[in-house]
């Protein structure tokens, strides 16, 4: 898996927690704010955005579109406008997929 796996575990996150979690700079998590209608975290009065569980999930589901499937940011954008849920459905079983395949991985050393 790309991002490092943390367990979301608080109502906040900052956007430089969001950022540690996918390895990934802050300005690109901006920048994909400013392009995804559905990315939209809170705000305070000076500006620091908030993100809850929700805007994480998002986030990681356009990271999974955009850095591991190719998708361009218009393919991203028009995949999750028609099919969110189907999307969102694949993106969690390639997770458990993936966790699986780390334990197996673990497992494997552990006997050999």
């Amino acid at each position: 898996m790309a991002w490092k796996e943390k367990e979301i575990e608080k109502l906040y996150y900052s956007i430089g927690e969001v950022a540690a979690m996918l390895d990934v700079n802050t300005s690109l998590i901006r920048y994909w704010e400013r392009e995804f209608d559905l990315l939209s975290p809170k705000k305070n009065a000076n500006g620091d955005r908030f993100f809850t569980k929700e805007d994480i999930e998002i986030t990681k589901l356009i990271y999974y579109l955009v850095r591991e499937k190719g998708y361009t940011l218009e393919g991203a954008k028009s995949r999750l406008k028609t099919d969110i849920e189907l999307t969102k459905k694949k993106f969690k079983l390639i997770e458990r997929l993936k966790k699986i395949r780390g334990f197996l991985e673990e497992l494997k050393e552990q006997v050999g």
